[in-house]
């Protein structure tokens, strides 16, 4: 088992709401929970962690990143879940939410929120879809090295992450954070049509974004279809929406989200 990073912001008091457990999408690392999410959640009483997954940010396992499968991410995550101190609401973003759904597809998990999610058909019609409409983003995002990331490209590739109004200092802390992706696990997502049915015995919230490129409302409303729920689709917003401006707005639906699960949270 590769060595896990873990950032944690935990309740300035004792609190009988389960802990979080925040996975991060593609390309990226724990670090995106760590300016609003973890804080915002911590202080509002439920213990919070965020893990970056093998071969991103300070965990081990980059040298073997290329040959990392989904189920791998899986077992990160359930590793660190195990070592928590009750079992966790996990809250996935994009490729992250993928992995709690993989999850949720084989065992039954506490609850979990799917922030833009890869939708059931998989990744491939995603790239498909980008690639007819943004071809330039689609060969940028094919063989991406982090450590050669010019002006050009990253200005390319920004407006399909974030919006025109995100902070100048995110945006760069979220450049030094880029990472390479395991293309492994892309083909795992591109086969998604594949994976059995979720647990019933889930409780499952899907939450997308209107300015979401990537995964536009249409993927996030077949996601929540997926799993009998229906979805919510905030105003705005871009792919990153925990870095987003109106990133408050995400966390509160979350958190009332959780609240109504009453007993079963």
């Amino acid at each position: 088992m590769p060595d896990i990073e873990l950032r944690s912001r935990l309740p300035a008091r004792a609190t009988r709401k389960p802990p979080l457990l925040l996975i991060h999408g593609g390309y990226t690392d724990g670090w995106c929970w760590e300016p609003y999410f973890l804080p915002w959640f911590a202080a509002h009483g439920w213990p919070s962690h965020a893990l970056s997954l093998r071969g991103h940010g300070n965990s081990s396992g980059a040298d073997t990143l290329f040959i990392a499968a989904l189920d791998d991410y899986v077992a990160d995550v359930e590793h660190v879940a195990s070592e928590l101190e009750a079992a966790p609401v996990l809250i996935g973003h994009s490729m992250g939410a993928a992995v709690a759904e993989r999850m949720m597809a084989t065992r039954p998990v506490r609850a979990a929120a799917l922030l833009a999610p890869v939708p059931p058909t998989g990744l491939l019609p995603v790239a498909v879809r980008l690639a007819a409409t943004h071809p330039d983003y689609a060969s940028h995002m094919i063989g991406l090295d982090p450590t050669r990331i010019s002006d050009d490209i990253w200005k390319a590739l920004r407006p399909f992450y974030f919006s025109q109004d995100v902070d100048k200092a995110i945006l760069q802390e979220a450049l030094a954070h880029l990472n390479g992706e395991s293309p492994r696990v892309l083909f795992d997502l591109a086969m998604r049509l594949h994976w059995v049915e979720p647990q019933a015995t889930s409780p499952v919230f899907v939450l997308g974004a209107a300015g979401d490129q990537i995964a536009i409302p249409s993927d996030v409303h077949a996601t929540a279809a997926h799993h009998g729920v229906a979805a919510t689709v905030l105003p705005g917003m871009g792919h990153m929406l925990m870095l987003e401006p109106e990133w408050e707005t995400a966390a509160k639906a979350i958190a009332q989200w959780m609240e109504g699960l009453g007993a079963r949270g």
